[in-house]
């Protein structure tokens, strides 16, 4: 498998759209329309933080990272938060959510930033056993405060 990993570009949106509404349904999340546009609209515009990265195979998109700089006041650095991770099913055990996290961490050393971090869902062991490859898994607990 040829697979090439680069930034999105203006030309992805439907693309990115298939693969962007089939990452919310794996979560129970409606991510079509109004929401899709403005993220859609974030990852175009070279001012917002978050970013995109796609990874493509024989001019098909198969899998998406969208990842943003983020403060690390307690280290004195920054870091790269993987936000979300999305291979599509049939494209899945083939090297393609490595290869986009091994881009992150390539752009994460270009930046000098100390970390690239994410998380999942602690039901989703599939992904939880590339990850522990990859990365150290640590201890800390998230909250969300709902406003």
């Amino acid at each position: 498998m040829t697979l090439k990993i680069r930034p999105i570009t203006d030309h992805d949106f439907f693309p990115w759209y298939d693969l962007y509404v089939a990452y919310g349904k794996f979560y129970a999340t409606e991510v079509e329309g109004d929401r899709a546009i403005l993220v859609w609209s974030w990852l175009i515009d070279p001012a917002h933080e978050t970013e995109a990265l796609v990874a493509e195979h024989d001019g098909k998109l198969v899998g998406v990272a969208h990842i943003r700089e983020f403060a690390r006041p307690l280290a004195g650095e920054r870091g790269i938060y993987i936000d979300d991770l999305f291979v599509d099913p049939d494209a899945r055990n083939s090297g393609v959510a490595s290869a986009l996290i091994a881009e992150v961490k390539s752009i994460a050393a270009k930046r000098h930033a100390g970390i690239v971090r994410w998380i999942t869902a602690d039901d989703n062991e599939t992904a939880q056993r590339l990850y522990d490859k990859l990365a150290n898994r640590t201890s800390w607990v998230t909250y969300d405060l709902v406003v």
